[in-house]
């Protein structure tokens, strides 16, 4: 790989793009041939997303935050995160269908959009969220510690 290649991959954002980019064609890809195949939009989609889920996660992780979040702090964030975006695309490929009688391939674009764009957003601001260090000479207590003045005698 080229030097200048190397260092664009570097960035964080670079990353998350293409891994989104990447996940957000699985999503297209899998939900338009389910819905195409003659499954039902909400479940078709919701079923691609879940797929999805797993390959986005992986590398989100692993590749763009470096494997710095914890499992038990990341994980819950994320699925919790992409259930929401599950159901919002579902419900968004039922309207698009049975309000709008949009095609398969016009509904597994929509739904990639609005699925894509929500996630990103929660994901930044929440899932992945830059871990603050503590400032140099300040103490953090264990989890669940007191601090003395608030403890019963």
């Amino acid at each position: 790989m080229s030097r200048l290649l190397r260092k664009f991959a570097a960035i964080r954002l670079v990353r998350f793009v293409i891994v989104g980019i990447g996940a957000a064609l699985l999503l297209f890809v899998l939900s338009w041939a389910l819905v195409s195949a003659g499954m039902p939009p909400f479940v078709g989609s919701v079923i691609a997303y879940m797929l999805a889920f797993v390959v986005a996660y992986s590398a989100q992780r692993g590749w763009t935050f470096e494997g710095r979040h914890d499992h038990a702090h990341a994980l819950p964030r994320y699925l919790a995160t992409q259930l929401v975006c599950a159901g919002f695309a579902g419900l968004s490929a039922h309207v698009a269908v049975s309000i709008f009688s949009a095609s398969p391939l016009i509904m597994s674009a929509i739904i990639t959009i609005a699925a894509s764009a929500a996630s990103y957003v929660l994901s930044s601001v929440w899932v992945f969220a830059t871990i603050k260090e503590p400032r140099e000479g300040i103490r953090r207590r264990p989890a669940g510690a007191m601090r003395r003045s608030a403890r019963l005698v």
